[in-house]
């Protein structure tokens, strides 16, 4: 293979690596989202093909949004202040530009889900806000005819047991908070690495897969346990040791240790070359078929890492099941009562002081069967998380924005200890009877 005949913007000092960190400082408190959601068919449950999500969009464009594809292939749409793409199952991703009202972002979602599923309807189409296809599995939901995707389902089953569980069936809820300089990007990204296992056990919300009820109330968040242990999960146990001075530097020592998956040459025949076997630190130093590291290489293979909580030009808080109506908005309630309070991260932070970095992964990896049903340090995760959500209340409520409310329907399940997995569970085995058309009535976006 030759490489390019031009190479622009090549990676010529370590500065560049931490470059896109440095230029997110800023004195906002804006929040952003990314709304996933899961579609199906009507008439049987199934998955919705890609060809038919197109004629979706195509129908739900109104003149004022930009394609956007791969190849030929239509696989988003861009408007001044928003995107749709489509995940590889065809899932729904809504991206919103940060804004300073978690009321703004209502009612962008709102209209957003009515008008989808008002197409949805003339389709045989349902939205859901769930967490993961309640009937179809990856093996029989084809991905989106998008390269990157295609390299990423030929690379992570050989590392992991569950990529193409998470890549095609789950769907999720992320949220973009702001950071003002260096050290508080750090104290936010430590004090979110700590909350986001706790915080994605109260959002547990995927206990029914394959048309049956699973042993866990996360299976979404059981997906990302076995998909890339190499580029998920807490980042580095450095963050949790007492006094720790982590820093951009250290995040970027970090992404330069995985390995690749692939990079772009847009002159060459595919655009995309799969990597073998190299970190990007090999990659800087020595190359790769004839290719040089770029900024735009450096750029992909961050975004190729998948971390619970991932350092952008913002913080990118990724791990918590999609939700009905009611609880959409009390995910970016939670981490705005919390991020951009210092007495409510204090008072997490004091919460935390004996925990270990071994707590946060017993955490992590005991949420998404237990949900909040069980304990740490003889502590019950359940009233844990009572007092975290209640310090982000308060909070809220000292912001003076009226947007504690919106915590409230999370707050109600967590006093009785319990998950949206487990009111869909006992529903599941008692008042449903295990019918798979009750689930997706519960859980339909309109």
């Amino acid at each position: 293979m030759l490489k390019n005949p031009v190479e622009n913007n090549l990676i010529l000092e370590k500065s560049q690596l931490t470059e896109q960190f440095f230029s997110g400082c800023k004195q906002d408190k804006k929040i952003g989202i990314e709304f996933e959601k899961i579609p199906v068919y009507e008439k049987n449950l199934n998955a919705v093909k890609y060809e038919d999500i197109v004629r979706l969009m195509l129908q739900y464009n109104n003149g004022s949004w930009s394609g956007i594809f791969d190849s030929k292939s239509l696989i988003g749409m861009s408007a001044q202040d928003r995107h749709i793409t489509l995940e590889p199952g065809s899932q729904f991703e809504l991206s919103l530009n940060p804004v300073e009202k978690i009321t703004d972002l209502q009612k962008i979602i709102d209209k957003y889900n009515t008008d989808t599923a008002n197409l949805g309807e003339n389709l045989g189409i349902s939205w859901l806000g769930y967490g993961i296809q309640p009937l179809s599995t990856w093996k029989n939901i084809n991905i989106i005819p998008k390269k990157r995707y295609a390299l990423m389902s030929k690379y992570l089953p050989q590392v992991a047991s569950k990529p193409l569980v998470m890549m095609r069936e789950t769907a999720g809820i992320q949220v973009g908070m702001d950071y003002s300089d260096e050290p508080d990007a750090m104290r936010k990204f430590r004090l979110a690495l700590k909350l986001s296992p706790v915080i994605s056990a109260v959002f547990s919300n995927s206990p029914v897969r394959n048309g049956r009820l699973t042993k866990y109330k996360s299976y979404r968040a059981l997906s990302w346990l076995s998909t890339d242990n190499s580029r998920c999960g807490l980042v580095s146990s450095k963050l949790f040791r007492k006094n720790s001075d982590f820093s951009f530097s250290d995040y970027a020592s970090v992404l330069l240790d995985v390995p690749m998956i692939f990079i772009e040459r847009p002159l060459e025949s595919t655009g995309a070359i799969p990597v073998q076997n190299l970190t990007f630190r090999n990659y800087l130093k020595s190359g790769y078929l004839g290719f040089n590291a770029t900024v735009e290489d450096w750029e992909l293979h961050s975004s190729l890492y998948f971390p619970d909580v991932r350092l952008k030009s913002y913080l990118e808080i990724r791990n918590h099941d999609n939700q009905r109506k009611d609880m959409i908005y009390a995910i970016p309630a939670f981490w705005k009562g919390i991020l951009y309070d210092t007495d409510a991260m204090n008072a997490v932070e004091s919460l935390f002081e004996n925990f270990t970095y071994s707590d946060f992964q017993y955490i992590r990896h005991k949420a998404p069967k237990y949900g909040l049903d069980f304990s740490v340090k003889s502590v019950k995760l359940s009233e844990l998380a009572k007092e975290i959500l209640n310090i982000s209340y308060f909070s809220l409520n000292n912001q003076n924005d009226g947007e504690a409310d919106f915590l409230q329907p999370a707050i109600e399940l967590v006093n009785k200890g319990l998950t949206p997995a487990d009111v869909i569970i006992n529903k599941w085995q008692n008042e449903w009877k295990n019918k798979l058309t009750s689930l997706v009535l519960h859980t339909k976006l309109s």
